[in-house]
């Protein structure tokens, strides 16, 4: 780019005057100061047809403030989605898990139990009922291993003959009631240790004169998990006394035993009466360790066996996955010698978790709680409640008033996979126990629940217009996963429309969706692919904020794993003619690719698209997202992939690795207008702004940047020297610094 013929001559130097004529065609503009507003169009980079160079460049000026929502929300957006996009491509059976409460199931100790033997056939009148075999006996006696409270618990059964025992689905709450009865048999003197039959009709033992079918037995009476298999016991305070009385007469025991709706439901009115007991898990390790060791292990063999299965991964799958049956399914392959790193790693597929989940949970009120936290997963559990809400009733049938839902109540017993995390004073987080299961969750539910897809996306569309930045932030990620489910249906189902949007938010969640979407390889390519084709598309207004949407998706997540493709979609995105009306969106899409540490490629190719230094549109357009860049302070912090100062502009704490290129792009800038008068107050602000709030060392590296300038051909040094001198003489804003760099520029060498 040639310069202006008005700049001074090579041997001008500065007149001793704090003012004198500056030495380019009109001084530099005040910073902040707008465009007449005659000159000003009210359609605005929106109209069709193309967009003048006059507001391409207004708009680029208008929005290099520090203070811009939009770019918080997307570097937010891009933060949360980079934490995410890890941990999906990690193997799910590698990724660490952090703090669990090991939640777990139990089996029972000991018992002298015996089958009936075909002594005391069952009466009429008493249910019907079916004895436990011997191999059902020995199952959950021989290895058992007894929860805190168990004592307690033995104590109330055997003086009130009956016990609620409530637990959480596969805590081993039918190992421990059985162990419960054949105890208080043997305790009570039963005749011949007594028997232990399934009581198959629970809710038998509430209907008016029931009496036990068999004398001297222990009754186990497994109430179904939900509401409906609990809904009759809300009647048992009332039927206590009987119950009470008619084991007593007959030297039996009752155990019924259930999970949360139980516990619920017996707690109605004179629920004080009825003889509870919570079970308190037992840790998985304990029950495996005693199944392949026995009782009374050498202190040696439990050192070795638990080094094997922290190595093999099964420490890690029984706290993911907290249930006794695991852990007993895990000690059976050990047993058999079979490959116990391979059955671990199968047992903690999310696939197969989710899979299972599903086939048991059909009810709205599950499937909206474990779709919001899919969504949401790390939220408070309060945010993820509000939207679990909003989801389940376009699932469920209209409601004359607030539906009674309790979520928090419910997640022992059917959301076992999620956990809540109390950190520090805040509000408890939702979390799923494995790395990868809110994906898995959503992917299924997205594959497979065809007549509620519908209300799934329009519920995350809602999503995105949430109060919560990163309520926003997580619906655009969680459509990234769907995007990975069907490409094509995504493309022209959802994504399309919401990067062809009039809001900046939905543009900015289909880039965030693309980036999800691009992190796995086998999906990279199309999605390469598709961000070319909106990059090239014409000069409506669509599809110019199609182009926009491309150069912000490339540079972000997806720029940060292949900066040469995404290089070429904003060159794409930025060389369309005569329209300017992308260069806004390529602009902070450079910006974008620079905090991802990757500002050597994107310099490059500023420089390649502004070689012929004339005043072509692209040389324009590259030189004005170059100047965009110097004046964005970088947002990141000590986490982020580039090593940058937080609130200072990357491009000058980056100084020592790309002084070159960064000098030579300052230098075509200051060269003439138009985009001389935004790189003066550019570099103003680097001078008085960001210097001082820099690494030490910034003003003494700004210096040498300047002097690599004026050594360049033309009027560089004159140019530097003048304005440098202006600012440290003005008479509203004297800069030091300013007048620092001047010494060092005009000292003799």
């Amino acid at each position: 780019m040639s310069e202006e013929a008005t700049a001074p001559s090579g041997g001008a130097k500065p007149g001793p005057e704090p003012s004198p004529k500056p030495p380019a065609s009109s001084p530099a503009p005040e910073a902040g100061k707008a465009a007449p507003e005659d000159e000003r169009r009210s359609d605005g980079p929106e109209q069709d047809g193309p967009v003048s160079e006059s507001d391409a460049l207004r708009s680029l000026a208008e929005g290099s403030g520090t203070d811009d929502p939009e770019r918080s929300e997307a570097q937010r957006a891009g933060a949360i989605a980079d934490l995410i996009a890890q941990r999906l491509s990690a193997d799910a059976s590698g990724t660490r898990i952090g703090t669990l409460a090991l939640f777990n199931d139990t089996v029972s100790f000991g018992g002298g139990f015996h089958t009936d033997g075909g002594r005391g056939a069952p009466r009429r009148g008493g249910g019907s009922v079916s004895a436990l075999t011997s191999a059902e006996l020995t199952d959950h006696t021989e290895l058992f291993v007894p929860p805190e409270g168990y004592d307690s618990a033995l104590a109330t059964l055997c003086e009130r003959r009956l016990l609620v025992l409530t637990g959480r689905s596969g805590s081993g709450r039918e190992a421990a009631a059985v162990n419960l009865l054949a105890e208080a048999l043997v305790l009570s003197g039963a005749e011949g240790g007594g028997i232990c039959h399934r009581l198959l009709d629970p809710a038998a033992v509430l209907t008016p004169g029931w009496e036990p079918p068999v004398r001297n037995s222990g009754y186990l009476a497994l109430v179904e998990d939900g509401p409906a298999g609990a809904r009759d016991f809300t009647a048992l305070p009332r039927h206590l006394h009987a119950v009470v009385a008619a084991l007593r007469a007959h030297g039996c025991h009752l155990v019924l035993t259930g999970g949360q709706d139980l516990a619920v439901a017996v707690r109605g009115d004179g629920g004080e009466s009825v003889p509870e007991h919570v079970l308190t898990p037992v840790d998985p390790l304990a029950v495996l360790e005693r199944r392949v060791l026995g009782h009374g292990a050498a202190p040696e063999a439990r050192t070795r066996l638990h080094a094997e299965l922290a190595s093999g991964g099964v420490v890690d799958t029984l706290r993911e996955m907290p249930a006794a049956r695991h852990a007993a399914r895990l000690a059976a392959d050990i047993a058999a010698g079979r490959d116990v790193p391979a059955a671990a790693a199968a047992l903690r597929d999310p696939s197969d978790q989710v899979r299972a989940w599903f086939d048991r949970h059909r009810n709205p009120e599950a499937v909206a709680f474990a779709l919001a936290a899919a969504v949401l997963e790390d939220s408070g559990y309060l945010t993820v409640a509000e939207a679990a809400v909003r989801l389940r009733a376009t699932l469920a049938t209209p409601e004359p008033a607030p539906p009674d839902v309790r979520f928090r109540d419910r997640l022992g017993d059917e959301q076992q996979w999620i956990r809540l995390d109390a950190d520090g004073f805040g509000p408890p987080r939702v979390r799923f126990r494995g790395a990868m299961l809110g994906q898995a969750v959503l992917a299924y539910a997205w594959t497979r629940l065809d007549g509620w897809r519908e209300p799934l996306l329009a519920w995350l569309r809602r999503l995105l217009d949430h109060s919560d930045l990163e309520v926003r932030a997580r619906a655009a990620i969680a459509a990234g996963v769907l995007v990975w489910a069907d490409h094509h249906y995504a493309v022209h189902r959802f994504l399309t429309a919401w990067a062809a949007e009039t809001s900046w938010p939905l543009r900015q969640a289909a880039a965030t969706a693309l980036g999800v979407a691009g992190s796995r390889g086998e999906s990279a390519e199309a999605v390469w692919e598709l961000l070319h084709g909106w990059a090239r598309g014409g000069s409506s207004a669509r599809q110019r904020r199609l182009a926009g949407t491309a150069a912000n998706a490339a540079g972000g997540l997806l720029g940060r794993a292949a900066p040469e493709r995404a290089v070429a979609v904003l060159h794409d995105a930025l060389d369309r003619d005569d329209d300017w009306g992308t260069l806004p969106s390529v602009a902070w899409g450079g910006v974008h690719l620079l905090h991802q540490g990757q500002a050597g490629p994107l310099l490059d190719a500023y420089l390649e698209w502004s070689e012929p230094q004339d005043l072509s549109p692209m040389v324009v357009k590259s030189l004005s997202a170059f100047l965009f860049a110097t004046s964005r302070p970088y947002e990141g912090g000590v986490d982020g992939p580039v090593d940058g100062v937080p609130g200072v502009p990357l491009l000058l704490s980056g100084l020592p690795a790309h002084r070159r290129a960064v000098g030579e792009l300052w230098a075509r800038c200051l060269a003439r207008r138009p985009m001389q008068d935004t790189a003066l107050l550019a570099l103003r602000d680097w001078i008085d702004v960001y210097a001082d709030e820099g690494r030490p060392g910034t003003l003494d590296a700004l210096g040498g940047l300047l002097r690599d300038i004026a050594h360049k051909p033309g009027s560089h040094r004159e140019r530097l020297a003048w304005w440098l001198n202006k600012w440290a003489h003005d008479r509203d804003r004297p800069s030091r610094n300013a007048a620092l760099l001047h010494r060092r520029l005009t000292a003799p060498a």
